[in-house]
């Protein structure tokens, strides 16, 4: 059992061949390309702020179900001992800066 070749196998193989090396060409300039090279910086930035925002949603999200638990009941009613107070809280601090605001400004 001989292993030569036809001229015509390796006139294929060669046809083959160069197909394959053009098709590595042109995935290597398309992959060096400015465009691609810029398109997948955009990509990874734009996870890295979608990964940024959802985890700054949950945080939020978190301090808010915790600030509601310290002025709702179980039930959904207000904690009157704890809304009032803070309530008053934050008209006192507002009335504060609008006073030195006022000041400022005379």
């Amino acid at each position: 059992m001989s292993d030569a070749r036809t001229p015509a196998q390796i006139e294929a193989d060669i046809v083959r061949r160069r197909e394959q090396l053009a098709e590595t060409l042109d995935e290597l300039g398309t992959r060096v390309h400015p465009k691609t090279i810029i398109g997948d910086a955009k990509a990874k930035a734009a996870s890295a702020v979608d990964h940024t925002a959802g985890r700054a949603f949950v945080a939020a999200n978190r301090v808010v179900t915790d600030v509601k638990h310290h002025f709702v009941h179980p039930d959904g009613t207000p904690r009157l001992e704890r809304a009032v107070p803070a309530a008053l809280a934050v008209v006192g601090v507002v009335g504060l800066l609008t006073l030195a605001a006022r000041k400022r400004k005379a």
